[in-house]
């Protein structure tokens, strides 16, 4: 007799309250994330030791009784169920765990308001990591122009290209630190390497100290966003993971557009250095020791955990050969140049979210590099230039409170192809525009197609990402989203160099364009997918009966 059984059947099970009592195999970070109603915990440290004889021989239930053994991706439940069946019970484990569960309608009981407390300082933390950004947003081209007397555009936007390739380079690195050293660790490494970024800028005597600046901030955007991101998603698991991207990114991005205002007041009310960088500073500052004194690590395994499960692993497949039945990867098998290859190109979806990424992160460059230029150029002060430079990222920011539910609700392609779209009519508004209402519907227009897009690619990316290989899988799509930055610089760059703006503005919108068109013939809908599997056997049936 089989002992899986898939979400339905236990749905139609319960439904239909047919005596059957459900065992929750998790680790308690994982139950805080959500449980199904009425089951029982055991913690797997406890109980599932594999060499033990006497293993779950003391369940408290009687002899014959219908049990269904949970899990997160099905697999500790197996061997449970398989060691319950031993002692006389009808045991079965649920096919695919609390993931499957979840993606198949099941019931969940959602965690309490102390599990959600990790959740809101990370939220917090992040609003801090944007404010970093922020404090450059508004000033950093017109001190180019003002201060350091530079005229190509080129040359002016060599912060955002060293900004830019850093940055994409860290996400990757950042992710496969984090999946071999722990989430907090690469966070607060990311804080202490931003704390010099305020002070080059004040203190700068020369544009290369600023461009240095931005590879510092690069490295701090890298390891302290990309943490924020992937603990977060730890933290609410599958169920929620729109959002929890929309509350990460809206936290980010709210902060940043704040900040982006404020210092263009301060710059008007004490000059464009240094006083509006003293932001920065209390930013940095504030990170850091909330990150050391209230951040706790997330990730899903610890060390001597993992050396644990592989080792049970192992046990298990020699004695009753489950690996083979169940089909499910060893993700320690897994190489980071498969994932790579994977993330990058062998999978469609996730070679569409990284165009799309990389698109929207293009916008975003040519936005920041060269909109306050723009402004500027017409005549408009540097508190309408604030403002206009903050109404975009704060559309961006309190729409994703919205796309991020949104794309739990009604699925990821939609509102990528919609999100491109909108931000192409944004930047065409900014290219053809010549009044400050045509600007301000432009800001208008780019941050919903942003906010559109951005949680949803990462929870795209989320969805057919390994847990245990998230933090790396991430990060490949990080490299080349951020990569739109250094991308969108220098192309801008020239093009306004050897055109003018406006056509470098344009280049941007027919380019939003372009990714739409390629996310509508190369993505499916990945809400309710199955997981990434460089090694290609994800998809095999786990009963073989069913084949």
């Amino acid at each position: 007799m089989t002992t899986i059984i898939d979400a339905a059947t236990l749905i139609e099970w319960l439904d239909r309250d047919a005596c059957v009592t459900i065992l929750d195999f998790r680790e308690p970070n994982d139950r805080a994330r959500g449980f199904i109603p009425g089951s029982i915990h055991y913690n797997p440290r406890d109980v599932l030791s594999f060499q033990d004889p006497d293993a779950l021989a003391n369940v408290g239930l009687p002899v014959g009784a219908r049990v269904v053994t949970v899990c997160e991706s099905g697999r500790s439940s197996l061997a449970a169920a398989e060691r319950l069946r031993t002692r006389g019970f009808e045991a079965y484990s649920l096919e695919g765990g609390m993931d499957a569960w979840a993606r198949g309608g099941g019931s969940v009981e959602l965690p309490n308001k102390a599990a959600w407390r990790p959740f809101l300082v990370l939220m917090v933390v992040n609003a801090f990591v944007g404010s970093m950004v922020g404090m450059e947003r508004t000033l950093l081209p017109l001190i180019a122009e003002r201060d350091f007397k530079l005229i190509s555009r080129s040359v002016i936007l060599t912060f955002i290209i060293s900004f830019g390739i850093v940055k994409a380079v860290t996400n990757l690195f950042a992710g496969y630190l984090a999946d071999r050293f722990g989430r907090r660790a690469v966070l607060i490494s990311g804080w202490v390497i931003g704390l010099p970024v305020p002070f080059l800028i004040m203190a700068a005597p020369k544009w290369s100290w600023v461009v240095f600046a931005n590879v510092l901030l690069g490295l701090n955007q890298g390891l302290c966003w990309s943490m924020t991101v992937v603990m977060m998603i730890d933290i609410v698991g599958p169920r929620r993971r729109g959002l929890a991207m929309g509350l990460n990114e809206c936290a980010g991005y709210v902060a940043l557009s704040a900040i982006a205002l404020l210092t263009g007041y301060l710059a008007t009310a004490y000059g464009l250095r240094p006083w509006p960088f003293v932001t920065g500073v209390i930013c940095v500052i504030l990170g850091l020791t909330l990150s050391l004194f209230l951040v706790a690590e997330t990730h899903p395994t610890d060390a001597s955990k993992k050396n644990r499960d592989r080792k049970a692993s192992d046990e298990i497949a020699q004695s009753s050969d489950i690996s083979e039945r169940t089909g499910d990867r060893l993700c320690s098998s897994e190489s980071f140049m498969s994932i790579l290859f994977q993330t990058t190109w062998r999978d469609r979806d996730m070679f569409a979210a990284c165009q799309a990424g990389m698109a929207t992160r293009l916008n975003d460059g040519i936005a920041w590099g060269l909109l306050p230029l723009l402004f500027s150029a017409a005549g408009l002060s540097i508190q309408q230039v604030a403002l206009l430079v903050a109404i975009y990222p704060g559309v961006w920011g309190f729409g994703q409170l919205a796309t991020g539910v949104l794309s739990d609700r009604w699925g990821r392609k939609g509102l990528i192809v919609v999100g491109l779209t909108t931000q192409a009519l944004g930047m065409a508004a900014f290219a053809g525009g010549k009044s400050i209402s045509f600007w301000i519907a432009g800001s208008v227009f780019l941050g919903l197609g942003t906010a559109a897009v951005y949680p949803t690619l990462i929870a795209a990316v989320s969805d057919k990402a390994n847990p245990m290989r998230r933090a790396s899988i991430v990060g490949v799509y990080r490299l080349w989203r951020d990569s739109g930055y250094a991308l969108g610089a220098l192309l801008s760059g020239l093009l306004a160099d050897a055109f003018n703006v406006r056509v470098a503005i344009a280049f941007a919108a027919c380019s939003s364009i372009l990714s739409g068109f390629i996310t509508v013939i190369s993505m499916k809908e990945t809400l309710g997918c199955a997981s990434i599997d460089p090694t290609n056997r994800m998809r095999r049936l786990r009963d073989p009966s069913r084949l």
